[in-house]
């Protein structure tokens, strides 16, 4: 297998470091090699956050610029700020409005790189099902419906039903159906847009 890169960006608290642990912990239990890496400034008063995973026999854990397959960011504005980490034709999946997403100032660049962009207000997605901390989780539910690269969503599902604690089992496994049900919906042509 190649090796597949995804870079992954927010916030300080919106959970970077556990969607890294879950991406993780899923390559491997399949027995992929993995390399990681993260940088974060502030993130304690939500400066910007950024985790690199390299699934696959990388040599470096950093993932140049033009080099990852997928990024996956909690925030609009990060999502933008780390557009250049998107090699051409890489996924971005963002917790934004689909109605204004991309903006029209990115689109241009997006299609001359033959980006494709997915977006998903997962922060109102997660408050509806009450847990507006679990914003990640439905982040990953999203992108598993789309079915891209080496880690399938019965993998993620998998890995969040082993991880959750008892008490918030439950809960998580019902946001991580809910929203990949958005994604497979968005795909099938059911619904444009969010949930």
């Amino acid at each position: 297998m190649r090796t597949m890169n995804y870079v992954l960006s927010g916030l300080g608290g919106q959970g970077i470091l556990f969607m890294t642990k879950i991406f993780a912990t899923t390559a491997l239990n399949k027995g992929y090699n993995i390399l990681g890496a993260e940088t974060h400034g502030m993130a304690q008063r939500g400066g910007s956050v950024v985790s690199h995973l390299r699934i696959g026999d990388a040599a470096s854990s950093l993932i140049r610029a033009g080099a990852a397959d997928f990024l996956i960011s909690m925030d609009e504005s990060e999502a933008y700020r780390h557009l250049p980490y998107l090699k051409k034709g890489g996924k971005l999946f963002a917790n934004a409005s689909s109605d204004a997403f991309p903006d029209e100032r990115v689109a241009g660049y997006l299609d001359k790189m033959q980006i494709e962009p997915y977006a998903m207000e997962a922060g109102k997605t997660a408050m509806e099902l009450g847990s507006p901390r679990s914003t990640n989780l439905a982040m990953i539910a999203f992108y598993s419906a789309f079915e891209v690269g080496p880690l399938s969503a019965d993998d993620l599902r998998g890995t969040v039903d082993n991880i959750s604690p008892g008490p918030f089992k439950e809960k998580n496994l019902k946001i991580f159906d809910t929203c990949h049900d958005v994604g497979r919906k968005i795909i099938s042509g059911d619904i444009y847009g969010t949930f």
